[in-house]
């Protein structure tokens, strides 16, 4: 699936820390913590809670974000649909990875198990 280059751009631009908050409220809203927030951020990309601090700290943008990540390889067997777009169809790279940490997150707010969100447990 086509993302315009424009939105591409708009997702690379934004910065981890300005998103970070909505996700923490997001889940703990749903009776979810901080600690399974960080878990799954940590599953997908390798941060540790130390890197998540450094990096909000530093509000490097998603672009940044994700050049320091190591990608979890079973990354890729994140599926579905966030915010109207089915990830394992999104073509530019970068965008493709920040909808896997939206689609993990989402699944977080909505209960599932901590053992389905980190597909290779």
């Amino acid at each position: 699936m086509s993302t315009s280059a424009k939105h591409d751009e708009r997702i690379a631009n934004l910065t981890f820390a300005s998103v970070y908050p909505h996700y923490l409220t997001k889940v703990e809203k749903k009776g979810r913590t901080k600690e399974e927030l960080h878990k799954v951020i940590e599953w997908l990309t390798g941060f540790d809670e130390e890197q998540i601090q450094q990096l909000i700290r530093e509000k490097v943008t998603f672009k940044t974000f994700f050049q320091r990540a190591t990608l979890n390889p079973n990354s890729s067997l994140i599926t579905g649909v966030i915010c109207g777009y089915r990830v394992e169809e999104i073509e530019n790279p970068l965008t493709r990875e920040v909808r896997y940490l939206d689609k993990l997150v989402d699944e977080l707010a909505k209960g599932k198990k901590m053992e389905k969100i980190l597909r290779d447990s």
